[in-house]
């Protein structure tokens, strides 16, 4: 075929839309990761074709580029000087047979000219997630593509078949008929692997209200736009990037400005791009960013589709995200081949949060707060399925945590672990904590004196002293069931007058870590969900057992 060369997958996907259409579906999907060359796809398809095509996009600059990529798919076929654009002050002629539209410009007026010219056989939308918004699906209406006896096809392309509002694509469409992972694309050497930092930030989303599927923007960029985050990101785009070039992801227009200004006070050259800005001066700036004149580019809304820019090797989510088809959207502008590219590195900014928000190994399947610490996320990823697939039962604690941890605790984990988990909290109120194999914790604290009491496994099975009770680092009894030594502890508690301090709902336990022990948790690299005092107890504990 003139000008292309298909990769396997893409053959796949033509392939699946012509049975598709043979089988008589109408309205098809076709869902591929940013890189995999959708516009390749559709280009063949539009090659194939035998009546007239519309091509519907939603940005000026994905009109242009997708009527120069057909041209070229096009070849020396005729055809290819009939391709035309619809937009702006751009009108298609009547033999046009390739119509480039941006589905904003198609009023109801300008949409009647272009059906009464010609009838079209082919309808392609690009980013067609965007298609079950109400005025998407009234130009999808008027050319007939919800009528009974249509004979066209509506195709489908997306690297995300999830929407914000909740409004399924299955509103619009009938079938997906071709889809492939981004996992399944990086294995395959057809997108660059994509390597992973976690970058932790004081900024606290306690406040930031959750919408359907995302954020609250305006408390989003409250929360994180701040001069202190700001220039962490700075300095980490500095030192991690390395001269890489580099897209940032920002909340507000406001929030890209003030990155960007944080971005050039650490000697890394800066621009920024938004929705509202003239075309020209994104068009000049977007050239300056291509040729090397600017490393980063901070913007919001605009580079999350469609823009291709092969040479972008660095992606910084200055903004988090509950959304995964929007998280895969911006990393997904670093993973295209380019010459002398080994890789794309990703920089997760971490704030503080109970919220379920996206980083980079949910894209492999792996859990979210799994600290990759630059290496390839989709091997990491792999490697800690494998150790929950050989470990039934066992789950990865909350709070940053590496492979290197992951493997300790699964090995110190005991599926036994949970049945006695289980029946410590039937005989007990007290907050006890477990030490995997090793046992059982239990914490009190009662103005400033703190007491730890370890129910520890001798291992000695038949024995009657097995389960050890140490208090405070001393020994003092021995018992043949954990039951029993919990019981003995709690009954213990009781006597001293200590049962409000030991309970599992004791207030200290939700209060902020102290300074001392959050230096002994950086001290002892100690990794892990520390945002109370009783958790960093849990942690310290833990990590002390199994020395």
């Amino acid at each position: 075929m003139p000008g292309f060369q298909l990769r396997d997958y893409q053959r796949g996907a033509i392939e699946a839309v012509v049975a598709a259409r043979r089988a008589g579906v109408r309205r098809m999907v076709v869902v591929l990761p940013t890189g995999a060359g959708k516009t390749v796809i559709f280009s063949t398809l539009v090659r194939l074709a035998r009546r007239p095509v519309l091509v519907l996009a939603h940005r000026g600059e994905l009109v242009q580029q997708a009527a120069d990529k057909i041209r070229r798919a096009l070849g020396d076929d005729p055809r290819a000087d009939r391709v035309a654009i619809e937009q702006a002050d751009q009108r298609a002629p009547a033999d046009a047979h390739v119509v480039v539209a941006s589905i904003r410009s198609l009023h109801d007026a300008r949409l009647a000219r272009l059906m009464a010219d010609r009838r079209f056989g082919l309808v392609v939308y690009d980013e067609c997630h965007h298609a079950p918004a109400d005025d998407n699906q009234r130009v999808l209406r008027t050319l007939g593509a919800f009528e009974p006896d249509w004979d066209g096809t509506l195709l489908g392309f997306t690297a995300t078949a999830m929407r914000g509002d909740g409004k399924g694509l299955d509103t619009v469409f009938e079938k997906v008929v071709y889809t492939r992972s981004l996992p399944d694309l990086i294995r395959a050497g057809f997108l660059v692997p994509l390597r992973g930092f976690r970058i932790a930030t004081a900024a606290d989303l306690a406040s930031v209200r959750p919408t359907q599927n995302d954020l609250n923007e305006g408390d989003l960029a409250e929360a994180v736009d701040i001069e202190d985050r700001n220039a962490l990101v700075a300095r980490s785009i500095q030192e991690l990037a390395r001269g890489r070039r580099t897209l940032a992801f920002c909340v507000t227009v406001r929030h890209a400005r003030r990155l960007m200004r944080a971005l050039n006070t650490v000697g890394v050259p800066a621009g920024m791009v938004w929705g509202e800005m003239k075309r020209e001066d994104r068009k000049a700036v977007l050239a300056a960013f291509r040729a090397g004149r600017l490393q980063a580019l901070t913007n919001v809304g605009v580079l999350t589709e469609g823009f291709d820019d092969p040479g972008v090797s660095c992606v910084a989510m200055a903004r988090p995200t509950r959304s995964s088809g929007l998280y895969a959207q911006c990393v997904g502008r670093g993973t295209r081949l380019h010459p002398g590219k080994t890789d794309c590195i990703v920089l997760d900014f971490v704030d503080l949060s109970d919220l379920d928000l996206v980083t980079l190994p949910a894209l492999h399947g792996a859990p979210r707060n799994l600290d990759l610490q630059g290496e390839e996320a989709g091997e990491l990823s792999d490697a800690v399925k494998a150790i929950l697939a050989a470990n039934p039962g066992f789950e990865i604690p909350p709070g940053a945590i590496t492979l290197q941890e992951i493997k300790d605790r699964a090995a110190a984990f005991d599926p036994l672990d949970q049945h006695v988990d289980l029946e410590v909290r039937a005989i007990s109120a007290n907050g006890w904590a477990s030490l995997g194999r090793r046992g059982l914790v239990l914490h009190i604290a009662r103005g400033r004196k703190l007491s730890e009491v370890r129910v520890l496994d001798s291992g000695r099975k038949r024995r009657k002293d097995r389960w050890q009770v140490w208090w405070d680092g001393k020994k003092v009894a021995g018992f043949s069931t954990v039951e029993q030594a919990v019981e003995a502890v709690d009954f213990e508690v009781d006597r001293k007058g200590l049962g409000r301090a030991a309970h599992e709902g004791a207030k200290w336990r939700r209060l902020p870590v102290p300074p001392v022990l959050m230096d002994r948790l950086r001290t002892e690299r100690i990794v892990g969900d520390a945002r109370t005092w009783g958790d960093a107890l849990q942690l310290v504990s833990f990590a002390e057992a199994w020395r």
